[in-house]
């Protein structure tokens, strides 16, 4: 009796890219701290510490599922790819620099008292910050092509995915970002810092609009996909 030997496939590992997106949101969260805290001038706040532990223990959470289940999708969000859209690396540049101006304008909101947010708006806040991590996870581990940028994946087998929060809505992760950008100034306790996070809100909005164009024009399957699920973000409304 003699058997053969098959070939399998290796499976996906972290690369270079992986390792760089991992360095980079451990530098991120480094540089949140010092952020929030040296603006706000005080080891004392409780809405600060709130917002660093929920989102740590999030980002270590879907840090562990993806690097288990899913590593090429880390190696993507760390890879700086030739046709990535131009408009979008400009749109998000402004986030990130929006994202930041929210989180100074927070943490000097606590040092000097511009605002006063009730407890019962920052509760809300948190809960609103809680389900944009939620549903970007839901969607991380949805759809394996899910990009910190927007690009055709031709190389990674692009195609469209219709199951999860995607049967509901085209883009459920930008859904999520509104509460992210809404949720953290509420939970950190300042209206002032709203300011940005509507602005990114609207940029946002920009951006799920091109990429849904881009997308039914670039994407085999996806102007079908487009007339069966019809929202973007909003069921019912848009």
């Amino acid at each position: 009796m003699s058997s053969e030997k098959i070939d399998q496939a290796p499976s996906p590992r972290l690369d270079r890219s992986g390792i760089a997106r991992i360095f980079q949101i451990v530098v991120s969260l480094v540089i949140m701290v010092g952020l929030l805290f040296g603006a706000a001038g005080r080891w004392d706040w409780w809405e600060g510490w709130a917002f660093l532990s929920i989102f740590t223990l999030f980002l270590l959470v879907a840090a562990i599922w993806l690097l288990r289940n899913n590593p090429e999708l880390v190696n993507e969000r760390g890879r700086i790819a030739e046709n990535t859209k131009t408009w979008d690396k400009v749109l998000v540049t402004l986030y990130s620099i929006l994202l930041l101006i929210s989180l100074l304008t927070a943490s000097l909101d606590a040092r000097f008292h511009w605002s006063s947010v009730p407890l019962i708006l920052e509760i809300a806040g948190g809960t609103g910050f809680i389900l944009a991590l939620c549903l970007t996870a839901w969607a991380s581990m949805t759809n394996p092509f899910l990009s910190a940028i927007v690009r055709i994946q031709a190389d990674r087998g692009h195609r469209v995915v219709t199951t999860g929060p995607y049967r509901y809505v085209r883009h459920p992760m930008y859904a999520g970002m509104f509460f992210f950008f809404l949720g953290i100034p509420l939970l950190l306790g300042s209206f002032w810092a709203l300011i940005p996070g509507i602005l990114n809100v609207i940029i946002y909005i920009i951006r799920t609009a091109l990429e849904d164009k881009t997308l039914q024009v670039e994407l085999p399957g996806y102007a079908e996909y487009a007339r069966q699920v019809r929202y973007r973000i909003i069921p019912g409304i848009w």
